[in-house]
């Protein structure tokens, strides 16, 4: 097989193996003699390398010849001549060596590295090798993708690769059939093992800690005392190598040998096989005849198990966190021996486990169901988790702040878990602080309050204001970034009121400053600081403020008029805010008499000066005849032609001057009203100022007055800038500049944007504001009576109810539902619960008891109808509705019938046939009529079912409370005893929660939580 050229030299070299291989003797006989000749060809080929390596390992297979001392016979000196005598233990020391590899040495110091990125799929992996470069920073970029064919032609050009990076490249091979030329195979994740720059792909920071490992047979003994065996992890058919996810940060590199594949095929299929009590002594032979191949782990000891020392095992969570995009991947799990060995499921996998600690075998009995219990301990202790996505035993935390609010739940269990973070990863709490920690100062500044401070920190460290306040703008979180994956951490009231803090003042030199006018907004905030010290400006502020609250003026005897309780409270404000010496805002109703209310408070000020009042030309002549009918002792005076100076100049106490704005914004006029301090100034339909831009704005700004007034039933028409320019002529400065209050409230509130900026903007105008509806004040509706029936099941009924409530229980507490979808499911069962109280036959229709409500609804209505009263029937359940329009018809009542699916059309003809007497009762659905209808003709409600929102309930009984109703309405809830819908009426008042808009109220019901929901469902 040799020859004269390269070519033959190579196959004269492979002949020898293949020879030695076949039969040693053969070798012997058959490998040329004349070496020389080998290594002076390889020589010339300049494979010299080639010769040397051919030398040693033709040494290696013939130890007790003499091939390693040949030489060859030239001039110069052969290449042979440099090999050095070895004997056959240094070589066989040698060959052990290269067994494992290339060693797996530390990454090059280097500006540039090859990093790989793993990404794991159920069964399926894929490596991508990039290279990053050491930024000018210090931190690694994110890398760019190297072309596999650079890394298997030249991996010379990368200089900074390390031998396991060099050992990974070399399972980079040509693919002809793929038509992508080079691919990485799959095996090349064997040669990362250990390696120290693997990173998941999702979470390029994020290291992996690749691991070695093989399957492991494990023997349990059942309950009968027969054995199972199995192979774990279970073995596929034909796969030689697998990935494991141990942990979020730790993969096994499982490699199957063909005796691996040979026991899983005689284990059978699932790689398990159960053999009798009996059969105990077999198995043990048969383990200690496999023990070689594979970790045994044995609850009856055998294979090498008897030189193991046991070990108690910890039953105690670990809980791993892992950066995934903005927020954490959690997942829980056991390692029975601390710090080192094999993680588990808590609760799951086998009992008895084995691990080599410090050099020696150990074995540990694991406690599954202790496990178990500890891990729910901890998920109940840390109620973020369930803000998170959870599958295959782990939670996706999408949100920041969820997660920060994880960290501290966990830091309140830290000593019952084991927190196990990537390395070089960590989020940190590192301080914490409330509201009797901040430390204000607050003095006045010219127009303003000026405020200096600082925070206290749990640790005793100290944080100014301007520093506390420009970490505030990063988040609108309670938890505060202050650099390097730490946080601040400020109790949700703290932050709730820095955030008004900053929203009613603005940043001032090294603190804040505030208008006076947002005292009072925030008067809660200043209470609650730690501490707070002011000077005689602000304590005199103050005191002026609370002895405006105290004040309960009296009306003066001199007006010739009756005020209506609610006049009376508007009076009562205007007199407070002028005692204080600030504007007001009077937006009743239109027909409310604001003009009534307004001459009150004119009058009650007269003495000390004259009156302005603007108002339209239309409006003008209305307030003369007013002031004159209802306040004679003012001398009304109305701006017209004639002298005009003159007319000013004269004007005194009890003087009152009307003004339409057409002359106000005539520059005389108003260059002629604005020389005047006026006791009191009322601009009555004061939308027509809104337009800062036009010139009766611009005149009315230059008004000056003790006490200034606008009047209007619509104070915002079109935008928030409506508002800001009616307030600022009231109490210019308080809502800022223009531009401000368009970035803090105007542009986020009318975009829907920010709930909390519309709530900060009605807290800072309320005190100036007063809004009355006709509703909310006329009393000449009759009266309401409400009324609770408590209905008593049968024995049959109870019977039916605690069955499908024991029944409920027990589906949602075996559900494996994510949070979403198990909220549903409570839901659902809730429901249930509720048709069943309403009428057996809703749930169980073929085998129904009769019906309580039914019955005691019988009882009342026919009371009802033999007094000539007339009845609104509502109901949530339109099925139910059926079942009472049956009974109906059995017992021959007129009735009219209304729900979602009736035409509009008909809907109006049934309306006017109940209003006209057809019929006693009108059945309802709740939803499709609860609002818009007129039934008057009715004095009784009936509600044949609680709804969550008592709002709802109310809407729908003033179809019959409402203008025109000329009878006392008594409505009737009928409601279940020892049930769900006696739950649902307790929360009508505990979970009214009023979210009341800028001007006025509205009434919506409090949203219940999962668990909340769940309470509803438990025994009374």
């Amino acid at each position: 097989c040799y020859g004269d050229d390269e070519e033959d030299s190579f196959g004269m070299f492979f002949s020898m193996l293949c020879l030695y291989w076949l039969d040693i003797d053969e070798a012997r006989a058959t490998v040329p003699r004349p070496l020389a000749l080998f290594a002076e060809l390889a020589e010339d080929a300049d494979l010299s390398w080639f010769a040397i390596e051919a030398a040693e390992i033709l040494g290696r297979l013939v130890p007790d010849s003499d091939y390693t001392q040949w030489t060859v016979a030239r001039p110069q000196v052969s290449i042979v001549d440099t090999l050095e005598p070895q004997s056959t233990w240094e070589l066989s020391l040698k060959a052990l060596t290269n067994v494992a590899g290339p060693t797996k040495s530390a990454p090059v110091k280097s500006e540039r590295r090859l990093v790989w990125l793993l990404t794991l799929y159920t069964k399926h992996w894929l490596l991508q090798p990039k290279e990053q470069k050491l930024s000018t920073k210090g931190t690694w970029t994110k890398g760019r993708v190297v072309a596999l064919g650079r890394l298997a032609k030249n991996p010379e050009e990368f200089d900074y690769l390390t031998a396991q990076d060099i050992q990974a490249c070399n399972y980079i091979k040509y693919d002809y059939y793929s038509g992508t030329q080079y691919t990485l195979s799959r095996n090349a994740i064997k040669a990362l093992v250990g390696h120290p720059l693997v990173f998941w792909e999702e979470s390029p920071t994020v290291r992996v800690e690749v691991m070695g490992s093989t399957p492991e047979l494990v023997v349990e003994q059942n309950g009968d005392g027969s054995l199972t065996l199995r192979l774990e992890p279970a073995v596929t058919p034909g796969e030689e190598i697998s990935l494991v996810k141990e942990t979020p940060t730790r993969v096994k590199v499982l490699e199957v040998t063909p005796e691996h594949q040979k026991i899983a095929e005689i284990l059978g299929r699932h790689n398990q096989l159960t053999v009798p009590a009996a059969g105990q002594d077999k198995v043990l032979a048969a383990i200690q005849s496999v023990s070689s191949l594979v970790t045994i782990h044995s609850d009856i000891g055998g294979g090498d198990m008897e030189d193991v020392e046991t070990l108690e095992a910890d039953a105690k969570p670990h809980v791993h966190l892992m950066p995934a995009g903005e927020g954490l991947k959690v997942s829980m799990l056991t390692r029975p021996f601390p710090g080192s060995g094999a993680y588990y499921p808590p609760g799951s996998g086998r009992k008895t486990v084995i691990a080599e600690i410090d050099g020696k075998r150990s074995q540990a009995t694991r406690d599954l169901a202790l496990e178990k219990r500890l891990a729910q301990d901890i998920q109940q202790a840390c109620p973020a988790l369930q803000f998170g996505e959870e599958a295959a035993g782990e939670w996706m935390l999408d949100e920041p702040e969820t997660c920060l609010e994880l960290l501290l739940q966990l830091e309140a269990v830290d000593e019952n878990i084991v927190l196990e973070w990537p390395e070089g990863e960590k989020l940190k709490i590192r301080n914490k602080a409330g509201i009797d920690g901040w430390r204000l100062q607050i003095k006045q500044e010219q127009d303003w309050f000026s405020v200096s401070g600082e925070l206290e920190l749990d640790d005793g460290s100290v944080m100014d204001m301007q520093a506390l306040l420009s970490l505030l703008d990063k988040t609108p979180s309670r938890f505060v970034p202050i650099g390097d994956g730490q946080f601040l951490a400020l109790t949700q009231a703290f932050r709730k009121r820095l955030d008004e803090f900053r929203t009613y003042s603005e940043r001032h030199g090294k603190g804040a400053r505030f208008h006076p006018l947002a005292a009072l907004a925030l008067e809660e905030t200043l209470d609650e600081v730690g501490q707070l010290k002011a000077d005689k400006k602000w304590k005199s502020h103050i005191k002026k403020l609370k002895e405006g609250k105290a004040i309960t003026p009296e009306v003066p005897s001199t007006l010739q008029a009756e005020l209506r309780d609610y006049q009376q409270e508007g009076f009562r404000w205007l007199a407070q805010l002028a005692h204080w010496g600030v504007g007001a805002c009077l937006a009743d109703d239109m027909g409310l008499g604001k003009t009534l209310q307004a001459l009150a408070v004119i009058l009650m000020r007269a003495p000390d000066g004259p009156t302005l009042v603007i108002a339209p030309t239309s409006v003008g002549a209305n307030w003369i005849s007013e002031a004159q009918r209802f306040v004679p002792t003012l001398n009304v005076v109305q701006l017209g032609s004639g002298d005009r100076q003159a007319m000013v100049d004269q004007l005194s106490g009890f003087d009152l001057l009307v003004c339409s704005y057409g002359l106000l914004q005539q520059p005389e006029v108003a260059g002629l009203l604005a020389e005047v301090e006026w006791q009191t100034i009322v601009l009555d339909e004061a939308q027509a100022i809104k337009n800062s831009a036009t010139k009766r704005s611009q005149a009315a700004m230059r008004l000056k007055g003790g006490f200034k007034v606008i009047t209007t039933g619509t104070p915002i028409e079109n935008h928030l800038g409506e508002l800001w320019n009616l307030f600022r002529f009231i109490n210019p400065g308080l809502l800022g500049s223009l531009e401000k209050f368009n970035q803090r409230f105007a542009t986020p509130i009318e975009r829907q944007q920010d709930k909390q900026a519309r709530l900060h903007l009605k807290r800072l105008i309320q005190p100036f504001m007063l809004r009355r509806t006709k509703a909310q004040v006329l009393d000449e509706l009759p009266s309401r009576t409400e009324i609770t029936l408590h209905v008593e099941l049968s024995g049959e009924e109870k019977a039916l109810y605690e069955a499908l409530r024991r029944d409920a229980i027990a589906k949602l507490t075996n559900t494996d539902a994510k949070a979403g979808a198990r909220h549903l499911q409570v839901l659902a069962e809730i429901t249930r619960l509720r048709r069943m109280c309403c009428n057996p036959q809703l749930v169980v229709p073929e085998m129904a008891p009769s019906s309580a409500k039914l019955q005691l609804f019988g009882e009342v209505l026919e009371e009802l109808l033999s007094n000539r009263h007339k009845a609104l029937v509502f109901s949530q359940f339109v099925d139910h509705l059926t079942i009472l329009r049956q009974y109906l018809d059995d017992q021959n009542i007129h009735y009219q019938y209304l729900d979602g699916s009736t035409p509009a059309k008909q809907r109006k003809q049934r309306v006017d046939a109940f209003q006209a007497g057809e019929g006693s009762v009108f059945l309802i659905s709740l939803k499709a009529g609860g609002t818009g209808l007129n039934l008057t003709a009715a004095d009784y409600v009936i509600h044949m079912d609680p709804w969550w929102n008592p709002a709802v309930e109310d809407q729908a009984s003033d179809r019959a409370h409402r203008i025109g109703q000329t009878r006392p309405v008594t409505i009737y809830r009928l409601v279940t005893e020892g049930t769900i819908e006696e739950k649902i009426v307790e929360l009508h008042n505990k979970k009214r929660d009023l979210a009341d808009s800028l001007l006025e109220g509205a009434d919506i019901s409090g949203k219940l939580s999962t668990d909340e929901l769940l309470n509803l469902m438990s025994e009374a």
